[in-house]
């Protein structure tokens, strides 16, 4: 799909908090509510914007301690790949997975409290998981820069 530049200023905007009225939305436009709430919904139903979220603070939660952990299945048939991706969906501590080129298959972005839930959760759940090859696992020190925003 295609977006004017009213389009991008607008997912733009909603990208930085899309929680205002789309009266503010209008102001900052130059266009009536009314173009815009049209808009809004022309691009929700398109499928340029899939869902609004709230972004938690990751310490207010308890969850401050972020793993990237990369895995390397045993073998890269169909049904490893399929049994561990639906595995792999059911733990709430992964929050993104991602199947990769290069020495492994997978990486995982896990939010956990602490090392000694990290373990817990490599011992009791991720090993848990059949097929699975060898895990590498590193520790965020800093979080440097951390968007959901995707420049248009």
């Amino acid at each position: 799909m295609t977006f004017d530049t009213t389009d991008q200023k607008l997912l733009n905007l909603l990208q930085e908090d899309c929680k205002k009225t789309t009266k503010e939305y209008a102001n900052k436009l130059n266009l009536s509510v009314t173009a815009v709430y049209e808009r809004i919904k022309r691009l929700e139903k398109t499928g340029a914007i899939s869902k609004y979220v709230a972004l938690v603070d990751k310490k207010q939660v308890n969850r401050p301690f972020t793993v990237l952990c990369h895995v390397k299945l045993a073998q890269h048939s169909k049904d490893y790949v399929t049994l561990f991706e639906r595995e792999v969906l059911k733990l709430k501590e992964v929050v993104e997975c991602y199947h990769i080129s290069g020495d492994y298959d997978y990486i995982l972005k896990i939010h956990v409290s602490d090392m000694e839930k990290y373990r817990e959760f490599m011992v009791s759940k991720l090993t848990a998981i059949q097929h699975i090859g060898s895990t590498q696992s590193s520790f965020v020190i800093e979080e440097v820069k951390h968007t959901t925003v995707i420049e248009l």
